[in-house]
Parts: structure tokens; sequence; C-alpha cells
């Protein structure tokens, strides 16, 4: 009776202990505004972590050909270097007019090598719309993608996707958002994603999409272990 009294005693201290440790979710960026959408939209119990954390990690690099390829490499890639379960995403703008880019290289389009995020949102946007110009509105068709990746150290857990479709306008309109939120308007609601608040966006966007389709999946994993 005593043996089996301190075996369910192990075995108790065993699942909090496991369940503590997978409740600290790495979230593979250092973007702020990615991880605040991410909190927005996951009503998960965990402590979320950004590579902020982990100043000595290599950068995984973002070599695949396609935003799920990206996302999964960068997913497994952290997630075995800190031992932690990780969430990455891969995502971008795909503008018809311009065969489907900037797509993965959305975030590095420009080619700017500064740590300036803000800089580079600017000249990202810049480039786009000095390649559309003379293009009809029409035709300045484009949608937001977000493939949402979560992997233990030892697997992928769960892969989900999300978009957002509209069109290209010829100059930033709205102060709110970050990327290129300025030039892409949803016909509607009439505006563009830099003048929607955060709820709005997170509402609508293709990054809040990819997250609400994983919450539910992360809370049945969570309840697992």
């Amino acid at each position: 009776m005593t043996f089996l009294i301190y075996e369910e005693w192990c075995d108790l201290e065993l699942r909090e202990y496991m369940g503590t440790e997978n409740k600290k979710i790495l979230v593979a960026t250092t973007n702020p505004g990615k991880i605040a959408e991410l909190r927005a939209c996951l009503d998960a119990d965990v402590k979320w972590l950004s590579l902020a954390r982990f100043p000595g990690i290599a950068e995984v690099k973002e070599d695949g050909f396609t935003f799920t390829a990206n996302a999964c490499k960068k997913c497994v890639g952290y997630a075995k270097a800190t031992g932690l379960w990780t969430i990455a995403d891969d995502s971008g703008l795909a503008i018809d007019a311009l065969q489907g880019g900037p797509g993965i290289e959305s975030a590095r389009f420009c080619g700017s090598k500064s740590k300036n995020k803000k800089l580079i949102d600017r000249q990202n946007i810049e480039k786009v719309l000095t390649l559309l110009e003379g293009v009809p509105p029409k035709i300045r068709t484009a949608r937001f993608v977000c493939c949402l990746c979560l992997a233990s150290p030892e697997e992928i857990l769960v892969q989900t996707q999300g978009t957002l479709e509209g069109f290209i306008i010829d100059r930033p309109i709205g102060e709110n958002g970050f990327g290129y939120d300025p030039i892409f308007f949803v016909p509607r609601l009439g505006k563009t994603i830099a003048q929607l608040t955060p709820e709005e966006k997170n509402a609508i966007s293709h990054r809040g999409r990819a997250i609400r389709k994983l919450n539910p999946l992360l809370n049945k994993l969570l309840k697992r272990v």
C-alpha cells in the first residue's frame, strides 16, 4: 500500500513537471507585432517566450521555397535548439501583378540589412509601389498568407494556414500595424489594414485566421501532457 501511494505521488510530480515545461512555448520571432497578435488570439494557459530570451541561439535560415517549408524549418530548428515547444510562422504578401511576389521574400524585399524594422517596412513598401507604377487598380489584387507551425523538439505537432484577400493601393494610408499594412486595402471594410485597430485586424488578418485554427488544437495538445 505504501508503495502504491509513493508511486502515485511520483506520477503526479512527473505530470506536474511536464505540464509546467510544456506551458512555456517559444514564439520564433523577435517581432513584437507578431507576438502581440499571437497572444491576443490564443487563450492557452502558457508562458510565451520570444527569441529575444535566447540571444546565443544561431539563426535558422529561411531558405525554403514556400511559406510552409520556412515555417516548419524555423519551428523544428528552434524547438531542437531550446528544448521547448515552439511556434513559428512564415507569412508575407503575394501580389498577382508581381507573379506572387514579394512572397517568401516579403520581410527582406528591399534588400536592406538594417535592424530598424520600421525603416525596412518603409523601404519594402516603396519598392512594391515602384514596381506597380502604371498597373491599373483593378488588377492590383493581392493576398496576405500566413503558415503557422507548432513543434516539440521531437516532431511537428500542428500546421495551420490563413489568408486575407485585398488590393494594393498607390500610397500608404494609416498608422497602425506593421509591414505592408498601410498599402493593403480590404474592399469590404473600405480601409487599409493600417487603419484598423489591433482588435479589428486580429479578427480578419491572415495571421489571426491561422492562429484561431491553431487555438483548439493547441489546447487539446496541452491537455495530454
